[in-house]
């Protein structure tokens, strides 16, 4: 395995997140029913189905384009909170990564860092409030953990998965504090955050980058 993503490698993996989002839709959408308005898989799939469009006709021959078309596809595909997110997830990678049509460990690491603050500044969730943050903080803070460990980027990339599965597992036992779930109080513990589990979704597919 490579010490590097390519642009080729991205965009697969890319497609990949579209198929994952798509196959998962009702269980996503389930999940959102317990606590929320039930619609966010079918929401979501709508969303990632343009997306795979708009990748099966990429030209990008660098990182910066590719996740910018991702993410302005996302930004104008779901309406709400979901889609600005979203949207600005993966336009920060795009601002982060210019230029580039390969990426390291330490590139990645830069990248999801800029995505994690654009999501904080908009959001204005923290960890532990039961939304996506608790499965994209922690996996950022396994991603630099692996880079000061010195570890290949295979390595740092299944530490970043488990990370993000664990954070959103661990959505179940919290209090929902953001959006339309919070109105429920206590009657949200128990159950597992839908935008969690997307996230996890997406950050699962983004690892299978390095995967061959």
């Amino acid at each position: 395995m490579a010490d590097t993503i390519s642009t080729t490698r991205m965009l697969k993996a890319l497609e990949a997140m579209c198929d994952t989002i798509e196959a998962e839709k009702d269980y996503l959408s389930e999940l959102d029913g317990a606590i929320g308005d039930g619609d966010h898989g079918v929401n979501m799939a709508k969303c990632f189905r343009e997306v795979k469009k708009k990748l099966a006709e990429s030209t990008a021959a660098d990182m910066n384009t590719l996740f910018n078309d991702v993410g302005m596809v996302v930004l104008n595909s779901v309406g709400g909170a979901m889609g600005a997110l979203y949207g600005t997830f993966f336009l920060k990678m795009a601002q982060e990564s210019a230029g580039k049509g390969e990426l390291s460990l330490g590139d990645l690491v830069r990248m999801f860092q800029t995505a994690e603050q654009g999501i904080l500044d908009i959001g204005k969730a923290s960890l532990g409030d039961k939304t996506l943050i608790d499965t994209l903080s922690p996996a950022v803070r396994a991603l630099e953990q692996s880079e000061n460990a010195g570890q290949s980027l295979p390595e740092a990339m299944a530490n970043f998965e488990q990370a993000a599965q664990t954070g959103m597992e661990s959505t179940t036992d919290m209090l929902a504090k953001m959006g339309r779930a919070s109105r429920l109080g206590e009657r949200t513990i128990g159950h597992q955050d839908a935008g969690a589990t997307s996230c996890y979704f997406i950050l699962r597919s983004l690892a299978s980058a390095v995967a061959n």
